[in-house]
């Protein structure tokens, strides 16, 4: 796993960001238009050699990495340059990929600082009129006519119409004008395809640069502009668009990364990966610009205010190519029906999303247990609920110090580092056995280790790590739902005791445990925030009642009651009135990332097998543009939450600063798997109904799980707070109690 930017990058990011920050101002953006071309910003770029980056070493180009040109991509369109650098740097790719002396000549003539070459992005059929970025300015246009490839040189400059963001876009009558044929091999077709493919991906990290500058700016406006005595950015129906926002831009670079790892990895995916990328920054750029320009209000509509530049901009980009959401349906076929493209050699890719390697021996070891114990006539295969527990396979586990793994071998696990506990720990979602009890366990005993005292050190570790004893979580209340801070359980102390009275709500797994983790208020008189403490809470003491409440996920959980509960001193959790502190820690393990890219890829699956045997109008379902495009929606959204997971993982790994990576990775993939489980439904339905383990039951048991994901491990609303704080900069927007 490598999620960083690459070393051998960074100063090239960096010099750019310095680069289009002083040569494409604001100022000069706007001295630009209407036309939306900065002759001077293109000399410039010329100078650097930034349009033949891509040009081999052999035909006069630098022979950069795609990966390294996107990255230059994402900081002219963070500053909106006004030139049309992707189809320039494809089309000069595309002329010393195919050689010869007329392609040099031109390479030759566009090093010379004023002319320009730019890329028709669909094919060429003469008398038919094409709307061409760049080509306003341009002295040649590539195209491709399904069989020549050629340069189309205009008799006289072509119209520019007033577009929505400038760019240059010329009307280009092919045929019209001198026509210089450079090739009709055989080949010629797929250097075009993968030419185009090339910008489908240079322009996506454009619209990401502009999707992440568009948010900057509406975060920074969010902290200054005061209404009603607080910042704008306090209230969150301004912050958390914007941070949904940051997240899919996020995901959006992520997804870019992937599409050029799979190219690299020669994966069959890749195509598909490259048209979801694409649709996904086009998609993310419209609504980042639209929350952007809402939260500046009237102002933003205004001439005098730079917003309105992105708002136009984030349309025109990739609307040159026709209908983003085209892609989409091109994505399914690639993905569903192995259509085949050609893509661009990438070059190196230094970033790779795969957990890194690990010691299997720990991983092989839960493997061969699982297949002597798990009988799928017995066992809750693919349930994702405390139902699906098992004692002996817990104990088994427990025995074999494969519970927790990670944990000091003087507490029953084997000290292994994190890549074999991940790898080992992998193999439970890989069989479909759940083990949450085993999850919430680990976690309390991971506190304990971090924060009990020893004799509850004592008492606990090895009976968890053996599989003696589980815990479950009291965190949630009736009356304050995911507002755990405003708990109001009572703890009293009394001597070397506590007196704790109050209820717990959602303490899913308590019939199971035998101790249950419990915030409690210590202080009434202080803040929410700094009058609570934690306690890990034996539920085999006088005064505690577990009542059972059923979901219509066909899961139990539990309403507990706690009346003059005593329990010693040694059952508390860090200091008194620390349980922030303490719960920090527990949600930030809770909200690590998450697993339903898994169940999204099932349910695909799932719909995909059922959709071949459907006919609509004489045609086998699985042919439908609908149908692929909502199946490529679906994968798009589970390699995003796969990628957003792992940032999660490599954030720690390397330790780097997290800005509410965890959350972010919750909030995409429960939101994304609670309304494409809902689609899956209405596409396959009416048999989506029908419960079942297998088939178009997968989906029905989707939907229903997916319901209530997005409450798990703190709501979205609370975490949507904390990116927008964390990773945008806003003020807090939850109460400060």
């Amino acid at each position: 796993m490598q999620l960083s930017l690459p070393n051998d990058s960074v100063p090239l990011k960096e010099m750019f960001e310095r680069f289009f920050a002083a040569e494409s101002t604001m100022a000069r953006v706007r001295a630009a238009e209407p036309v939306g071309f900065d002759s001077e910003l293109w000399r410039e770029l010329v100078a650097l050699d930034i349009p033949f980056m891509r040009v081999a070493p052999d035909a006069g180009g630098g022979g950069m990495s795609l990966f390294d040109a996107c990255l230059v991509m994402e900081e002219a369109g963070r500053r909106l340059a006004s030139v049309p650098l992707a189809e320039t740097i494809v089309a000069l790719r595309i002329l010393g990929e195919v050689g010869g002396d007329v392609a040099a000549g031109w390479i030759d003539k566009v090093r010379n600082g004023e002319n320009l070459l730019t890329l028709a992005l669909r094919q060429a059929r003469n008398g038919q009129i094409q709307l061409v970025p760049g080509a306003a300015v341009a002295v040649g246009v590539l195209v491709f006519d399904g069989t020549e490839l050629a340069i189309e040189i205009p008799a006289t400059p072509l119209d520019a119409p007033e577009m929505l963001g400038g760019g240059a876009v010329g009307l280009l009558v092919p045929g019209k004008g001198e026509r210089i044929v450079l090739s009709s091999n055989t080949d010629v077709g797929h250097i075009w395809a993968a030419g185009v493919e090339e910008w489908k991906l240079l322009t996506s990290a454009a619209l990401i640069g502009l999707s992440r500058e568009a948010l900057s700016m509406a975060a920074a406006y969010a902290c200054d502009r005061v209404a009603f005595g607080q910042p704008i950015g306090a209230n969150q129906g301004l912050a958390h668009p914007l941070a949904v926002d940051a997240i899919d831009a996020d995901g959006g670079a992520l997804l870019l990364w992937w599409a050029l790892r799979s190219i690299a990895d020669g994966k069959a995916e890749a195509g598909a990966v490259a048209s979801m990328t694409f649709w996904w920054a086009s998609r993310t750029a419209t609504n980042s610009v639209a929350h952007a320009i809402h939260t500046f209000g009237g102002y933003g509509l205004t001439n005098e205010y730079d917003i309105q530049l992105y708002h136009r901009r984030a349309k025109s980009w990739a609307q040159a190519m026709g209908d983003p959401e085209a892609e989409l349906v091109r994505a399914g076929r690639r993905l569903l029906l192995n259509e085949t493209t050609s893509l661009p050699d990438p070059g190196t890719v230094d970033v790779d999303f795969n957990a890194p390697e690990a010691d299997q021996a720990l991983s092989n070891e839960v493997r061969a247990l699982f297949a002597g114990m798990l009988d799928p006539a017995r066992h809750k295969i693919g349930e994702q609920n405390f139902e699906a527990h098992d004692w002996d396979i817990h104990r088994a586990m427990g025995r074999a110090s494969l519970l927790f793994p990670d944990w000091p071998e003087h507490w029953g696990g084997r000290g292994a580092d994190t890549e074999a506990t991940r790898a080992a720990n992998a193999v439970w979602m890989e069989v479909g056995y759940a083990g949450f009890a085993r999850g919430v366990t680990g976690m309390a005993g991971v506190l304990v280790q971090l924060m009990g005292t020893p004799e509850l050190q004592t008492e606990v570790l090895l009976r968890f790590a053996r599989g003696d004893a589980t815990s479950c979580l009291g965190f949630t209340e009736p009356s304050c739902g995911s507002d755990v801070f405003a708990a109001k359980t009572r703890a009293v102390r009394d001597g070397e005791d506590w007196i704790i009275n109050g209820q717990k709500m959602f303490t899913s797994g308590a019939e199971l445990a035998s101790y249950v983790l419990l915030l409690a208020r210590t202080d009434p008189d202080a803040p929410k925030h700094k009058g609570l403490t934690l306690f890990l809470v034996p539920l085999n003491i006088p005064g505690v009642e577990i009542h059972p409440v059923h979901t219509f996920m066909d899961e139990r959980t539990n309403a507990t009651f706690y009346a003059d509960v005593r329990v010693p001193d040694r059952y508390r959790l860090g200091e008194v009135n620390s349980g922030v502190k303490a719960m920090s820690a527990a949600l930030s393990m809770e909200q690590g990332g998450s697993y339903y890219h898994y169940q999204m890829r099932e349910m695909i699956d799932a719909v995909a097998e059922w959709a071949r045997g459907e006919e609509r109008d004489g045609q086998p379902l699985i042919e439908h543009p609908s149908t692929l495009a909502r199946l490529a929606r679906v994968y798009t959204a589970a390699c995003i939450s796969e990628a957003l997971t792992a940032r999660a993982l490599w954030t720690r790994l390397a330790g780097e600063q997290d800005l509410a990576y965890g959350p972010a990775s919750k909030i995409f993939s429960t939101q994304s798997f609670i309304d494409l489980s809902a689609d899956l439904v209405d596409l396959a339905a009416p048999g989506s109904l029908v419960r079942g383990k297998t088939g178009l039951g997968v989906i029905e048991k989707g939907y229903r799980h997916s319901t209530a994901t997005s409450i798990y491990g703190g709501t979205s609303e609370v975490l949507r707070s904390m990116v927008a704080e964390r990773r945008l900069g806003l003020p807090r927007s939850r109460a400060a109690g």
